[in-house]
């Protein structure tokens, strides 16, 4: 007979699990912009060349969102993400010592391999554990990748200062990846509260899932877009040094991770659909204040912060909107993802080309065109879907 006291302890043991794992994974996800121009200089790449990075990682994530969709569906989810963690892994220590393009982008490829399947995990294993208690805790998750996204430009702003190299920020990544894939690998598995809709072969619903991978498709483009270019850009107009490019990228993820911690307490006293419009209306006052005040450094700092506290909570509240109208399985969750993937992809490739043939000022205005996008979406899953959304 199982002991009654350790039922509460597992469900918080695989949710720190999975806190932890985000954490890495932002890590990872912030670390990539501000080192652009040191890959650059290892790889002899042009900067319009070294951008490829984001649509090598935007591809792998993709790849792996959409079998680990499948996966988690159908083996144990736990050791798929262990898989995932050790990928991410071999990646990293590949990162600061590829002396060539194709293999640095080979590394972009399996790191975005291993952040598709451990993405998809985190999310789908969550709803399993926590049911339709999971609004907090999916907040939570997010709010720790925001944790690792902050104290990623940190950590390598530190590191050049004093090495002048960036080596040690992929290879702390790494060490960190080591012992969460060991615990993956043990940790037992949540009960798959959603399989049975897999195995008696329910139908996707095909325009409200398709609605909700283009909301990500768009808001995931505009965060990695600003998020992996915002260093660049301030730095290539004058607006500070590479160590305080460095802070500012950091100031970005601090705001956001804010953004996300508060959108715990939200989350449990507003609709998705109001923090959802919410938050793009702050995301397009601080873009309109960066774009006014283009010889600003103080309005970029005031605008970048506002922009990523705007953010944060978009994100996991697209996934609670789908939750209204939706039953989400780990297929389901990787066709979202792929989304994610595809955004991630396509925005900071289309910035890099704008970067190179009109000039930094093109950043801000390819994301407010992406946000309105992401608004109209939004605006018609919400409508097409109104007996369930609107409840």
């Amino acid at each position: 007979m199982p002991n009654p006291t350790t039922k509460p302890v597992q469900p918080l043991m695989l949710t720190a699990a999975y806190y932890l794992s985000f954490i890495v994974m932002g890590l990872a996800s912030a670390a990539e912009g501000p080192s652009l121009p040191t890959l650059a200089k290892h790889t002899s790449s042009p900067l319009e060349l070294i951008g490829l990075i984001f649509v090598f990682g935007a591809l792998g994530y993709l790849l792996g969102s959409l079998t680990g969709g499948r996966a988690y569906d159908h083996i144990p989810g736990h050791r798929f993400m262990a898989f995932s963690m050790l990928v991410m892994l071999g990646a990293a220590a590949v990162y600061p010592i590829a002396s060539t393009l194709w293999l640095l982008l080979l590394a972009a490829l399996a790191m975005g391999l291993g952040k598709g399947g451990l993405d998809v995990g985190c999310n789908t294993l969550l709803q399993w554990v926590h049911g339709e208690q999971v609004g907090p805790f999916m907040n939570g998750l997010h709010f720790f990748f925001g944790v690792g996204a902050f104290l990623s430009p940190i950590l390598l702003a530190q590191i050049i200062s004093i090495t002048h190299e960036i080596y040690w920020v992929f290879w702390t990544i790494a060490l960190l990846s080591l012992p969460l894939a060991i615990w993956f690998w043990f940790l037992p598995e949540p009960p798959a509260h959603l399989k049975a809709d897999d195995q008696n072969h329910s139908p996707i619903p095909f325009l409200p899932v398709l609605l909700i991978v283009l909301a990500f498709v768009a808001y995931v483009g505009a965060e990695v877009g600003f998020s992996n270019w915002i260093y660049t850009y301030a730095i290539t107009l004058n607006l500070a040094t590479t160590i305080t490019a460095a802070y500012l990228t950091s100031a970005f993820w601090g705001l956001f991770t804010v953004g996300r911690l508060l959108g715990i307490w939200i989350a449990s006293r507003a609709s998705p659909r109001t923090i959802l419009f919410t938050d793009l209306a702050g995301c397009f006052a601080g873009l309109c204040l960066i774009i006014l005040g283009n010889a600003s450094a103080p309005l970029l700092w005031v605008g970048s912060s506002i922009f990523g506290f705007s953010m944060a909570s978009i994100f996991p509240n697209i996934l609670m909107l789908a939750n209204k109208s939706i039953r989400v399985t780990g297929t389901i969750t990787g066709w979202f993802l792929v989304g994610a993937g595809i955004g991630g992809m396509l925005l900071p490739w289309l910035i890099g080309q704008a970067f190179a043939l009109i000039g930094p000022g093109s950043i801000m205005f390819i994301i407010v065109a992406d946000l309105i996008l992401e608004a109209i979406i939004l605006l018609v899953f919400i409508y097409g879907n109104r007996k369930v959304v609107l409840a």
